[in-house]
């Protein structure tokens, strides 16, 4: 059985997401944060040997991973429907946004998070400048197409969203300068799989789509 280990406000929620767009029959288990640290809980911690989002168990298959996550279900479970293939004209958009997630977009994040942890004034200014960059590049590319993946939803998309809604929880950008961005997640918003992945990830908190 598929279960999805959904640690609240978490880039988890990417997975539950991809669940309901593929009409998985699969498991949910919520943790939530700790009130000290908001941090994950030790029972959250003891699933994988590091410690953090997302995990899933298959059998006896433990993974971790976003991107590793995705593409398992989305191969193993989903016909790869939202992966497309070296023939689609998607295909090199679709894998330039689907590692551009978590290796850059969310990599600039965490830097910002980190040296406001560590008590700076402002950010230094390499990484204000790829934060910047990161999210220039998005609006320009939801410019010229419908989804990050291209012309379809795909598995680029499930793991941008979590960057432009639930991360900004932590700080981040205002949407008011990106219209495309603004208007790419009202269509997401629509999505019924969205709301049955968020309504089940969130319960009481609405999607951050604005």
């Amino acid at each position: 059985m598929l279960t999805v280990h959904h640690l609240r406000i978490s880039q988890s929620e990417r997975v539950v997401w991809l669940c309901e767009e593929l009409g998985l029959d699969y498991e949910l288990k919520l943790y939530n944060r700790r009130e000290d640290n908001r941090l994950a809980p030790d029972d959250y911690k003891a699933l994988h040997p590091m410690g953090i989002a997302p995990v899933i168990t298959d059998g006896d298959l433990v993974l971790g991973e976003s991107g590793a996550i995705c593409e398992y279900i989305d191969r193993k479970y989903g016909g790869s429907r939202f992966s497309p293939g070296p023939d689609s004209p998607d295909f090199a958009g679709h894998l330039f946004w689907f590692h551009f997630s978590n290796a850059t977009f969310m990599t600039n994040g965490m830097m910002a998070l980190a040296a406001q942890a560590a008590g700076a004034s402002e950010l230094p200014a390499f990484v204000a400048d790829r934060g910047a960059k990161s999210w220039q590049l998005a609006e320009a590319r939801l410019g010229e197409a419908e989804f990050f993946g291209g012309s379809q939803l795909t598995t680029a998309d499930i793991m941008m969203g979590f960057n432009l809604t639930t991360s900004r929880a932590f700080g981040g950008a205002s949407l008011e300068p990106f219209p495309n961005i603004a208007a790419y997640l009202q269509r997401i918003g629509q999505r019924p799989a969205y709301q049955r992945a968020m309504a089940q990830c969130e319960p009481g908190m609405p999607p951050m789509l604005s």
